[in-house]
């Protein structure tokens, strides 16, 4: 099982590897620094099923590091929760095919609610339906999954998720997020008195 374990990790490492770097990252940067930072909207992510909660995840870093975002649930959305949507957000899509219903029924339906809506989609691979729809786009590079049966996601979601960490990474030195800063996001818990403490406060 050792021998196994080993292999598994080589596997997830290099999917990490193979992501495609290119001036994308910068591009979608720049769209969410100017529509949550410069026009003070937020970061709006969805996702069905895993990649989800994935766009939660992202959604979540990136509001306690200094760049406002909400989750909205694909399916939700269309009871309603739409409405969360304002002038100024920008909208992340996540969906590994970049086939999934719930996902490009959000876009239409988006687009509907504000033509002007600015939205990027997290994908596995290019030339899927929503690569093709939205303003920019980022792409995992589609790696095989670990899963014995090929099915479950398992690579690329772990690729989606370190996508995820480097989009809030790179935002955190743009904006020059300092430790008092994070503190005032963090005022419980471990990384609460960390962050004070770093701040000197």
């Amino acid at each position: 099982m050792l021998e196994q374990i080993q292999e598994l990790l080589q596997k997830e490492s290099q999917a990490i590897l193979n992501i495609p770097v290119n001036n994308n990252f910068e591009k979608v940067i720049e769209l969410i620094y100017t529509s949550v930072h410069s026009n003070k909207g937020k970061l709006i992510a969805s996702g069905m099923g895993k990649a989800g909660q994935i766009a939660n995840n992202i959604a979540t870093t990136f509001s306690s590091t200094g760049t406002p975002a909400v989750f909205l649930h694909p399916s939700d959305a269309q009871h309603g929760d739409l409405g969360v949507i304002q002038e100024n957000d920008i909208l992340l899509l996540v969906s590994n095919s970049g086939k999934t219903r719930e996902i490009l029924e959000l876009f239409k339906l988006s687009k509907n609610l504000n033509p002007n809506l600015k939205i990027i989609a997290l994908v596995g691979i290019s030339g899927s339906p929503l690569s093709e729809l939205v303003d920019c786009m980022l792409e995992t590079g589609n790696p095989e999954e670990i899963c014995p049966l090929g099915l479950t996601p398992t690579t690329s979601t772990t690729a989606m998720t370190v996508m995820g960490d480097i989009l809030v990474v790179l935002m955190m030195k743009k904006i020059g997020l300092n430790a008092e800063e994070y503190a005032k996001r963090h005022h419980g818990g471990y990384l609460g008195q960390k962050s004070r403490i770093a701040a000197k406060i």
